[in-house]
This record gives structure tokens, sequence and C-alpha cells, in this order.
């Protein structure tokens, strides 16, 4: 397994978030992965996970050495639980109803942030569309993005949700916002998405 490092989804990324070593798009951090071996299910899933945690802890290492040495990452990426999701379950993308003076958005989406829903999986799209801070995305951008993500489209996609309680990364999602976690392999063109979110306030 290995981290593509060259691709027109980083070019696009950029717009969103100028830091090059995380590509974020709204609460999303995207890791496209490559393999050499032939695709082998949910092994595979979880051993492009294991690649991902494995990077994370190594940029930490390289940034402050101090740091990782008194509070080490903690994740088990065998405890983690899948569960499948059908192509159009997670793409789906609600339109914009109303706006408000202050830039509230309301969506024709049953999900809403309450506090029965905080710290849970948040749908994709609004992790993509609505930050904890910063610039809002539209629908648009949001089909933007998984245009540039999956060139050939989404039929050809195997999805997984995953649980969240195998890492300490997801416990500032896990206060608050949300803590999500997903790996996808495009059939198509023979890559690994995973997208990962954990925020707070």
């Amino acid at each position: 397994m290995y981290e593509i490092k060259d691709d027109v989804f980083y070019d696009l990324a950029e717009r969103y978030d100028a830091d090059p070593e995380h590509h974020c798009i709204g609460e999303v951090i995207y890791y496209l992965l490559s393999d050499g071996k032939p695709y082998d299910g949910l092994l595979s899933h979880r051993k492009a996970l294991r690649f991902v945690f494995e990077r994370l802890e190594e940029k930490d290492a390289e940034g402050d050495k101090a740091a990782v040495q008194l509070h080490p990452w903690i994740y088990d990426v065998d405890q983690a639980l899948p569960s499948p999701l059908k192509p159009r379950e997670f793409f789906y993308c609600p339109q914009i109803v109303k706006k408000d003076y202050y830039g509230n958005v309301w969506y024709d989406a049953e999900w809403y942030p309450n506090d029965e829903n905080f710290g849970t999986t948040v749908p994709y799209w609004y992790a993509l569309l609505e930050p904890v801070y910063g610039r809002k995305n539209t629908p648009e951008d949001f089909r933007t993005v998984n245009r540039a993500l999956f060139p050939n489209g989404t039929e050809w996609l195997t999805i997984y949700e995953w649980t969240t309680d195998w890492s300490d990364f997801f416990d500032a999602g896990h206060e608050w916002y949300g803590a999500c976690c997903w790996s996808i392999y495009d059939w198509s063109i023979k890559r690994y998405v995973v997208m990962l979110v954990s925020a707070t306030d």
C-alpha cells in the first residue's frame, strides 16, 4: 500500500485548504491510496486504514517528537467494525432551501445537528458542506469534489463506514461535531480513498 502523491484532486483540494500535508475539504480529510496487490475485500480496506494511521503517526513524530513520546498515538485498526454503504446513500446531496442574513443555511434534508447527534457519525454531505469554522461549501462543491475523486462515477465503488472507538484520533469528534471513518475502493481505477472526520469547537 502506498499514498498517491500526484493527482488532480490535490489541486482541487488546495482551493479549500492551502495546507499541502492535509487534503481537507470541509471537515473531511482525504487520503488517496493504491496497492500493488489484488483487491481482497474487507482485508484490503482494513489494510488501507492501517496505512493511513501509520502515516498519521509518522507525521506527528516528524513534527513534535517530545509530544508524541508524552502522548503516543493510540489506535487498533483490528477493532474497527465495518458497515457497507450503498453509493446512492453515501453520496446523497441535499439542496439549499433557505439562507439567512447571518449565513445560516437550511437544506431539504432530515439530518440536522442537535444535542442528541453530537459526537455521532455525520452524513458525508454535512461534513463537507458544514465545517465547524471557516468556509461553508455548496452542493455544487460537493459534486465537484466527488467528480474529482471518482472520475468514472460512483457505480464502481465499494464503500464501508467504520466505527470510531478504536483510536484517540476521533476523540475530538466524539466530544461534539462528530467522528467518521469511511473507506472506498474504486474498481474502475483500482484505488482507495480513506476519509476521516473528527472535529470539535
